[in-house]
């Protein structure tokens, strides 16, 4: 629960240090964190099984990061929660995208650049 909490804190604080730089992007850290909330055991407290919820949600962020704004956005919430949560396993979070059957155009993890995402 306490590395939920600092997700959403570090969710606020990219908003709103990104706001001015992402206003062409429709999508704000605060939903793509309501979508990946569910895969935050599985990533970072190693769960053992993959949550259909958090398959639901990577899914349904997919759909909704259809621009090139919005995808950019979406990979630099999940570049920041991946930052905040030191506990993160590289390795899943890299592979979550195919574990869910989704293909997005970049890598989860630390040092993704967010700006050559298209």
């Amino acid at each position: 629960m306490a590395g939920l909490m600092k997700l959403a804190c570090l969710i606020f604080a990219c908003m709103i240090v990104a706001g001015p730089i992402t206003s062409n992007a429709a999508l704000s850290c605060g939903t793509v964190s309501g979508y990946v909330a569910p895969c935050i055991g599985y990533l970072a407290q190693n769960a053992p099984a993959l949550p259909r919820a958090c398959c639901s949600g990577v899914t349904s962020l997919n759909n909704l990061a259809r621009t090139t704004p919005d995808r950019q956005q979406a990979c630099r919430c999940l570049v920041g929660a991946a930052n905040a949560l030191p506990t993160i396993n590289a390795a899943r979070a890299a592979g979550l995208p195919k574990a869910c059957g989704v293909n997005i155009p970049y890598k989860i993890s630390k040092t993704t650049n967010c700006n050559s995402v298209k």
